[in-house]
């Protein structure tokens, strides 16, 4: 059997390729317990190996960017997108930062307010910025993917989600059958808005939930119903949507087995297509909302392990597909089905089916990916408003990726995404010898493959089934920046 591994890489300064090579995968999947979705949790050795590491939605994370990377030379990037014949499809991302409520939880960048008149001036900012983009990109501006992050993105109201839509097509081509994606706060929108995202295109939809017992509702200042996320998904799928998404947060305040578990089977039982068990990070010092939460109502770390191992079985004893990191899915989910096919990404919104895509963010603090770079926009309201107000883009600061940074960016993708990796398919992709180039890193694997997470064969690296939950530990060891700079304090928890 054989997968098809596309990257792009080799940064040659001024432009890069797609390099499509065929790897024979059979070494790798002799064992059916390596299949993709198979999970095994060994809670004595979570304990024992959890450290702070990065979520690695991108590679080099975000810290890295620099404020020399500025909106001068994103725009000379954006020129080079069609050098050699090439031209990617578009990700679009737009965030709204608006929230009117806070979250003690909380770790997104937001603006925490009652004025809904600030919608109105943010969507003509937004608007403003994407058609700067849109002019900079010039033709052939085809998206397959599109979403709206938060914040709460249904802070806008119904006439201004038509406007930011009516502009989006304006300026772009969003292609039919295209993943279009909405985050929803299900107190904060009704039915009407509901199908009228369902109108505008949107297909799927995440729903914030976390937990739905009282208590820990009480505890990070979220009271949200059982019916009220019902009443959302029941409006999804009477408008069309194709996958309704549910995010959960372990470790909070006041959590236990038995509120968790009732948790879990309501969410199981109205039939979400995904499920995100997100591990809360509790994080005062960087993030002011949390010292409003009460240290000695989190849970101890055995019993925040027993809450993750609950939800692991749960959700796999229901059929749910463990994707990777803390996602779920059902077997038919498209996530599921990209994951048997090799198709997995990760990008800035997490598990993707869409690999090829340049990723234009657009709004508060939102980070783009185009080619062999990233940019982020500035993360204060006035300073994204001056840049617009001077008709200059509003990047705050990115970063052009090296042959180094490629070349590890590809192989922490493809860990992440399929728990495995051909050293041939590398040794091809980025003319290097896989096992010289990275031989001070294979000796540290060592370590982890005594302890069974993963297996080091001559032609492949496989993640096993007990390995996978501690994927972000094996991926840290490619990371070369933790490596010449030990600065994990900064990053959560792996589990």
């Amino acid at each position: 059997m054989t997968w098809n591994l596309t990257y792009i890489k080799r940064n040659l300064s001024t432009f890069w390729h797609t390099v499509d090579i065929e790897t024979d995968k059979t070494t790798m999947n002799q064992n059916t317990e390596y299949a993709a979705g198979h999970l095994e949790v060994d809670l004595e050795l979570i304990r024992r190996l959890d450290k702070n590491g990065p979520r690695y939605t991108s590679y080099p994370t975000a810290d890295r960017f620099v404020e020399a990377f500025n909106a001068e030379t994103y725009s000379t990037w954006l020129g080079k997108r069609d050098i050699g014949g090439i031209s990617r499809p578009l990700s679009l991302y737009f965030h709204i930062p608006f929230c009117n409520t806070l979250c003690f939880y909380c770790a997104c960048n937001k603006v925490i307010t009652k004025d809904f008149s600030k919608a109105g001036e943010y969507v003509r900012y937004l608007i403003k910025e994407l058609e700067m983009q849109a002019k900079l990109l010039g033709d052939g501006r085809r998206v397959e993917q599109l979403h709206f992050g938060g914040g709460t993105p249904t802070f806008l109201s119904n006439d201004e989600i038509r406007e930011l839509m009516g502009a989006i097509r304006k300026n772009f081509t969003l292609i039919d059958n295209g993943e279009y994606s909405i985050e929803i706060d299900p107190r904060k929108v009704s039915d009407e808005t509901v199908a009228l995202l369902g109108e505008m295109g949107f297909n799927r939809i995440s729903i914030g939930v976390q937990d739905f017992d009282p208590d820990v509702q009480k505890a990070v200042n979220r009271i949200q119903s059982e019916e009220e996320t019902l009443q959302v998904i029941r409006a999804s799928r009477a408008n069309g949507f194709k996958s309704v998404s549910i995010d959960l947060i372990y470790g909070l305040p006041k959590q236990n087995l038995q509120g968790f578990k009732a948790t879990l089977d309501k969410v199981i039982a109205a039939g979400a297509d995904r499920l995100s068990i997100y591990n809360y990070a509790h994080m005062p010092a960087l993030f002011k909302p949390q010292r409003r939460i009460h240290e000695e109502d989190l849970p101890a770390p055995q019993l925040k392990l027993d809450i993750l191992s609950l939800a692991v079985k749960t959700l796999t004893d229901a059929g749910y597909v463990y994707i990777g990191m803390d996602h779920f899915a059902k077997p038919d989910d498209e996530l599921a089905v990209a994951q048997r096919q090799g198709r997995l990404h990760r990008n800035f919104q997490g598990y993707s089916t869409h690999s090829d895509c340049d990723l234009v963010a657009i709004g508060l603090s939102s980070i783009g990916k185009i080619g062999p770079t990233y940019s982020q926009n500035f993360r204060e309201l006035e300073d994204y408003y001056d840049a617009l107000d001077r008709n200059t883009l509003p990047i705050m600061r990115g970063m052009e990726l090296n042959a180094d940074d490629l070349v590890r960016r590809a192989i922490i993708q493809a860990l992440m995404c399929h728990f495995e990796l051909s050293k041939e398919s590398f040794n091809i992709a980025y003319l290097i010898d896989f096992d010289q180039y990275f031989a001070v890193e294979l000796k540290e694997l060592a370590e982890y493959e005594r302890e069974g997470l993963l297996k080091i064969l001559p032609q492949s690296i496989s993640v096993t089934p007990k390995g996978r939950m501690l994927i972000r530990n094996i991926c840290m060891v490619f990371d070369k920046y933790l490596r010449t700079k030990q600065e994990h304090a900064r990053y959560s928890k792996v589990i």
